[in-house]
């Protein structure tokens, strides 16, 4: 392993860490700077060496060290897909600033993703962050125009798509929520590659609907999974598109 691959992991782990703190605080509108990390059971602040990311847990075995309630297997399972994101991001863009960039947009759909799962609930401070960010990409003004275009023009469309999908089904269909990140996905890959990752979100959506079947289910964490598998794997993606001629 080389030294920045070991560099990007470290960072995405110590991100990680910190959308721990975010997607735990922020829904029950609590600060993510004070108090400092302390146990939710007991509330002892915690010790450095109890923050270390994905080693902590392990160490203390998934259960705090003061009064020994479980600690959620969710702090290493976000850690650990930060730091895996973080290299695959890496593989795509190197050390540049886009990296850091769409390292920044990912890491926030990371943490929409786990809150929409966790609590139903998606707030609108991470979203606009995640949207504006995908506008601001890759920081060039004639970028941010189209990007905004892209946005609007797809946001737009979704919402269209959510209200026949509900009004066919007779119940309410995916979050308004989910028209904020459909617009961070026009804005971050254009109209094409756009209604793919809409397209692949679906496809990864359907096995999970029909075996929870009646039951709501997040669609975010699709919609950021499809969003990364496309950006990533960018060429192979719009190869796909000219082979079905999508692409002019």
């Amino acid at each position: 392993m080389s030294i920045e691959i070991l560099f990007v992991f470290l960072l995405g782990i110590s991100i990680g860490s910190f959308l721990n703190v975010i997607i735990f605080r922020i829904p029950k509108n609590e600060s993510i700077v004070f108090p400092s990390s302390h146990c939710s059971k007991c509330k002892v602040k915690l010790k450095i060496y109890h923050n270390i990311p994905i080693f902590s847990w392990f160490f203390l075995k998934g259960k705090c060290s003061f009064c020994n309630s479980k600690i959620s297997i969710q702090y290493p399972i976000v850690e650990f897909s930060s730091g895996l994101m973080f290299i695959l991001l890496y593989s795509k863009f190197g050390i540049t600033q886009e990296f850091f960039l769409v390292s920044a947009i990912f890491s926030t759909l990371l943490a929409l993703s786990v809150i929409d799962y966790k609590f139903k609930a998606v707030p609108d401070s991470l979203n606009l962050l995640a949207l504006t960010l995908a506008i601001v990409y890759p920081l060039e003004l004639q970028s941010i125009i189209f990007n905004f275009t892209n946005a609007l023009i797809f946001a737009g469309a979704f919402a269209l798509l959510r209200f026949y999908v509900s009004y066919f089904l007779k119940k309410e269909a995916m979050g308004e929520g989910d028209i904020m990140i459909a617009g961070t996905i026009g804005a971050m890959v254009g109209i094409p590659l756009g209604t793919l990752t809409i397209f692949l979100s679906a496809v990864l959506a359907i096995p999970i609907m029909l075996i929870i079947k009646n039951e709501e289910a997040p669609f975010i964490p699709f919609l950021a999974l499809a969003l990364f598998i496309v950006v990533v794997f960018e060429s192979t993606s719009i190869q796909f598109l000219n082979s079905l001629q999508l692409i002019p």
